[in-house]
């Protein structure tokens, strides 16, 4: 008994610090407003046919968005053009890029005719190809063809990406780019491209994709949420949503290896059978097809998460005989948000698609100077 009363006040003494550790800690937290970052949902204002659109963000992290809609004259030019809810992305998300597409819907001018002293080059794929984000000299195609024209290389890169285009809707845009008569084809190839099984793509539930990070997005003009009916202590939410981050960040990880693994196997297989079907079709023409692969710019500077699915989509190609370039040696050792359109848009920004661009070049001159066409 005389033992129990001694370490009585050790205890009370121990629960009143461990009181007060978690009181200081839990009003630190709410003066400094610590918690999960919060952005303003982008915006993509157009015209009625979306032959022009604005990538329009809430902040201009890098110094890359060269529309800024706070501008009165700015905002007026693209209402003329037909851009509806102007007024609503210069309030909340005023700094924007603009995409123009052609007749061809394809972003960019007109396409003139082929020159008879150049080779051809399209280049196919999704929003990265398409440059989200960023300004068209800046996508990484139209970077290429001024680097090789800066060179004299005789060979003309077109850009021929569609923003949230799968595989099975790529297959189908070659046929458009066939009609250029291209000498070569180049599939800018990204990770959540391949065709995903049925089984395989109910996992997608609570996975981030770390292209666009839809947990960090919030709308001024959303209908203000009710009030919780009880006080909630933002040091349980502060370490709550942390560790809901990390777990959702190794399914993510996981979930993507498993696209090129036994897992997806079936939607692995058919997109192995596409690529070959494309490859052949562009042979067929008398071109070369050849692949690049992009990364998901998260562990740039670090151990990247899935370099052996690069190697297993370079083994496939090697098989195949496509020729093939993996782009993340351009990105080895840079952080990942340097990269970044924005926090919550993880399309490459200029700067990335400068990078790629550079190691494009020499790639894609050597494959125009070898086309069968």
């Amino acid at each position: 008994m005389t033992s129990a009363r001694a370490w009585l006040p050790n205890l009370a003494l121990a629960g009143f610090s461990l009181v007060l550790a978690l009181g200081t800690a839990e009003a630190g937290l709410r003066l400094l407003a610590a918690g999960p970052e919060r952005h303003e949902h982008p915006r993509r204002i157009a015209n009625g046919k979306r032959t022009i659109l604005l990538d329009a963000y809430p902040d201009d992290p890098h110094g890359e968005l060269d529309v800024d809609l706070r501008d009165a004259a700015t905002r007026e030019r693209y209402r003329a053009l037909g851009v509806r809810r102007v007024e609503e992305a210069a309030r909340f998300t005023p700094f924007a890029v603009e995409r123009r597409t052609n007749s061809r819907r394809f972003r960019g001018p007109e396409f003139a005719a082929k020159p008879a002293d150049h080779a051809r080059v399209a280049v196919i794929g999704d929003s990265f190809t398409e440059g989200m984000g960023a300004r068209e000299d800046d996508a990484y195609p139209r970077a290429t063809h001024l680097r090789l024209q800066r060179e004299g290389a005789p060979v003309e890169v077109l850009n021929c990406g569609r923003r949230g285009y799968d595989l099975l809707e790529i297959r189908d845009l070659l046929g458009d780019a066939l009609l250029l008569q291209p000498d070569v084809v180049v599939y800018g190839m990204v990770l959540n491209d391949a065709v995903r099984s049925p089984a395989f793509q109910a996992r997608t539930k609570h996975l981030d994709d770390w292209i666009l990070d839809r947990a960090a997005m919030e709308r001024g003009d959303a209908p203000a949420a009710a009030e919780p009916a009880r006080w909630r202590p933002r040091l349980f939410t502060f370490f709550a949503e942390r560790l809901e981050a990390a777990r959702v960040g190794r399914e993510t990880a996981q979930w993507y290896r498993d696209m090129y693994a036994e897992p997806n196997a079936e939607g692995w297989r058919r997109s192995q059978a596409l690529i070959v079907e494309m490859r052949d079709r562009v042979r067929a023409e008398g071109g070369s097809f050849a692949i690049a692969l992009w990364p998901l710019l998260v562990g740039t500077d670090g151990a990247y998460p899935f370099a052996q699915t690069h190697e297993t989509i370079r083994a496939f190609c090697a098989a195949m005989g496509i020729p093939f370039l993996d782009l993340l040696p351009a990105f080895a050792g840079r952080a990942p948000e340097s990269l970044w359109v924005h926090p919550v848009d993880r399309h490459p920004n200029g700067t990335a698609h400068g990078l790629a661009a550079d190691r494009l070049a020499p790639w894609v001159r050597e494959l125009a100077a070898t086309s069968g066409r």
